[in-house]
């Protein structure tokens, strides 16, 4: 687990140890540069007004422009917010997400350039090095993680493996074959290669040389973080992005893993109180809005993530200037209210992955009986406590029972199911199914 990057040790030193006035001043640069660009979109054209980079005289101006909503983005699909002909246009992403209309995001050359950039300062950051053979267990295609990661690695310069997700087998040969040392990957796929590499006898820390893994793309919790490093035997990076910020590389951990970096100098960072819409102050929760500076083909201003988080106040060990944002705590609308409790899913995870008799894999259903609301969640357990009595069964039950309900302030009901027993992808893992409202109503 030991990493080549210390402290002074940067990919781009004249652009990550800015003075903060100086970052600050790129900033305001920019962010007037990207509001003249944006009017050339039928949207901002019309919601923006004329001139808006003569109303922006300082950084705090641009709280009295308009936010930007997925909504937004779904009613002017598929060309309302492009910025440029489209013959300047080499790439384009589409998110569907998982509430119907899609949403597309183009990107120009230079775009796609920037993008690979950021990206290859986010892994030399963590200690990532020409040499190193990265594995990329990432969808490609649509789904911007895949190509993003892959880009910076190739612009960082290392050997890169485009294995895609799925087939687990192949997966941990290639490892094997190409003495992989980085991994990027989707944590609960990360889980399910667990199991996978169990039945086939490999351990990591003995018959692989992996020493890196930045896991992304979905919610996660520390205790998860902490069961893949261990089997593992990597040091994991959390890794932070959007579709409509490009992808992957908007913010990152470094080395001391105390928050994820934002690159100011190409986002914007506000957070906000979701219902207001007015800054909280710094270190207080809130929704984190972005605003990109140096896009051309389809800028974005203050673009409502929905990721609830933090800016960390204190500087880092690093030399890094750029502020840094805690760990995403959930998205304000994942949260699910059952009996007047607001609830989000990180909060199950939290509470499974810290009790060793449970596997990998989980789903919370909610349902209603009797015009009540139910919440059930289902749990795999080991191998070996599933082959226990049922007496034990029925004491990591109670056990896992008594915990959710301490954290949740609720009593949910606990099933066990056995290794392997609940659905699986090699996507995005589906971990709530709310079933309160089937029609809609």
């Amino acid at each position: 687990m030991q990493t080549h990057s210390v402290p002074g040790d940067y990919w781009n030193p004249k652009v990550e140890t800015l003075s903060r006035k100086d970052l600050e001043n790129l900033q305001l640069k920019r962010l007037r540069d990207t509001l003249r660009r944006a009017v050339r979109a039928p949207f901002y054209r019309e919601v923006l007004g004329t001139e808006p980079w003569r109303r922006v005289r300082s950084l705090a101006d641009v709280r009295h422009l308009p936010v930007t909503t997925k909504e937004d983005l779904r009613r002017a699909y598929p060309y309302g917010f492009l910025c440029v002909p489209k013959d300047q246009l080499v790439r384009l992403h589409v998110s569907s997400g998982t509430t119907g209309q899609a949403t597309a995001v183009f990107y120009t050359h230079k775009d796609v350039t920037n993008w690979a950039e950021l990206m290859a300062r986010c892994l030399y950051m963590t200690g990532a090095r020409p040499g190193d053979v990265f594995q990329n267990l990432s969808g490609y295609g649509l789904f911007t993680g895949g190509l993003g990661f892959h880009y910076g690695a190739e612009r960082l310069g290392l050997l890169t493996i485009p294995s895609g997700a799925g087939n687990s087998k192949r997966q941990i040969q290639l490892m094997r074959d190409f003495s992989t040392t980085v991994l990027h990957i989707i944590p609960s796929y990360a889980l399910r290669l667990m199991d996978v590499m169990a039945e086939m006898g490999v351990e990591p820390k003995r018959d692989l040389q992996l020493r890196i893994a930045y896991l992304g793309a979905e919610p996660y919790s520390q205790e998860v973080r902490r069961r893949v490093e261990d089997f593992y035997g990597v040091k994991v990076y959390n890794s932070y992005g959007l579709s409509e910020m490009n992808g992957p590389g908007v913010a990152f951990e470094c080395v001391h893993q105390n928050g994820l970096h934002i690159w100011e100098d190409a986002y914007l960072v506000e957070v906000l109180d979701p219902h207001t819409l007015e800054p909280v102050p710094e270190g207080d929760l809130g929704e984190l809005v972005l605003t990109t500076l140096f896009r051309e083909g389809m800028p974005l201003i203050r673009y409502r993530t929905k990721d609830l988080t933090r800016i960390l106040p204190q500087d880092c060990p690093c030399g890094r200037v750029h502020r840094r944002l805690d760990r995403i705590q959930g998205r304000s609308d994942d949260m699910f209210i059952l009996k007047g409790v607001n609830i989000f899913p990180i909060q199950v995870e939290q509470v499974l992955m810290g009790i060793a008799e449970v596997g990998s894999n989980y789903r919370i259903l909610l349902d209603r009986q009797n015009n009540v609301d139910v919440m059930t969640v289902e749990v795999e357990v080991t191998d070996k406590i599933f082959v226990e009595d049922m007496r034990h069964l029925q004491r990591i039950q109670k056990k896992i029972t008594k915990e959710l309900k301490s954290e949740l302030l609720v009593t949910p009901e606990v099933r066990l199911v056995e290794p392997h027993g609940l659905p699986q992808n090699d996507g995005k893992a589906v971990r709530l199914l709310d079933r309160r409202n089937p029609y809609g109503a």
